[in-house]
């Protein structure tokens, strides 16, 4: 009971908070504006780049493919970048004190730390999904491939994902205790985390050491499964349009929906097994954080 009062009272504040709920949509905005202004034509240069000089395709298939790479971006970034801001609540009660009101009380030490967890968890979950929802939506409007199994998988993804934000930036913000912090830590995750992961540009267009040191951070897989589910469709649509596999398979790895780590094809399970794993050990980090933390007291 205890800790569906306090996970309730968590998922409240965010939303009512008006500062954490607008950082938490920091990241999508920027990522539109960008691709307004300049990603569109990028993604549609690099993708015509990538065919054949004799092929022509209409305007409805290369929008359909620019916009599915699009939302893919937009999502792998949002489940991280949305799981941080919604944490900042836990590092907010810290800095502005109120964490004493609540210590003073009963409750478990650890009560609380899952509380914050779940809130955070949750809270993301639920704008994920409905950003998911709409770019389902931008789909079906620009040109829709996208097949129920590649629906539901996506939304698996998503929900793994949103897991991994959780329990990655429930390890980061545990150290935080100040606004200057949480400034700080908003500011970098949201300017860094999409370049760093492969969702604001595909990897294949960094240089060999850059692309060497992505293939070593945990969301590059998540990006990756995001991006191979939400795209899978517009390959098929190429393929029965009479593409040379060829040409697909180099599609798919201009596009980071094939990874190579130093040289080996990376598998839809292994892609898998990298965020659970990673999630079980930040997971854990936090729980040992949190009894270190508990002892010392």
């Amino acid at each position: 009971m205890t800790l569906l009062i306090l996970t309730k009272r968590n998922i409240k504040i965010f939303f009512r908070d008006k500062g954490l709920f607008f950082t938490s949509l920091i990241t999508p905005i920027i990522l539109l504006v960008l691709y307004f202004t300049f990603l569109a034509g990028i993604y549609k240069e690099s993708f015509l780049n990538n065919l054949p000089e004799n092929i022509n395709l209409s305007t409805e298939v290369v929008d359909a493919f620019v916009a599915s790479q699009l939302t893919s971006s937009i999502l792998a970034v949002t489940c991280i970048t949305v799981a941080f801001s919604t944490n900042f609540l836990m590092v907010q009660d810290i800095a502005n004190k109120k964490i004493l009101d609540i210590t003073i009380t009963p409750i478990k030490s650890r009560t609380l730390a899952l509380s914050y967890f779940l809130a955070t968890l949750l809270s993301t979950l639920i704008i994920c999904l409905l950003t998911y929802l709409i770019s389902l939506i931008y789909l079906s409007i620009v040109g829709f491939y996208m097949s129920t199994s590649d629906i539901f998988l996506g939304l698996l993804d998503i929900i793994l994902m949103t897991i991994f934000g959780t329990a990655l930036s429930s390890l980061v913000n545990i150290f935080l205790k100040t606004e200057g912090q949480i400034s700080a830590v908003g500011a970098i995750v949201s300017a860094g985390y999409g370049f760093i992961c492969g969702a604001y540009m595909p990897i294949a267009s960094f240089g060999e050491g850059v692309r060497n040191f992505i293939m070593f951070v945990p969301g590059t897989y998540g990006t990756s499964l995001i991006r191979e589910h939400m795209m899978n469709g517009i390959f098929n649509e190429l393929k029965d349009m009479g593409f040379p596999k060829l040409v697909i398979n180099n599609l798919k790895t201009s596009f980071d929906c094939d990874l190579s780590f130093f040289g080996n094809n990376v598998s839809v399970l292994t892609k898998y097994l990298v965020i659970i794993i990673s999630t079980s050990i930040f997971l854990s980090l936090y729980i040992l954080v949190n009894y270190l933390k508990k002892k010392r007291r």
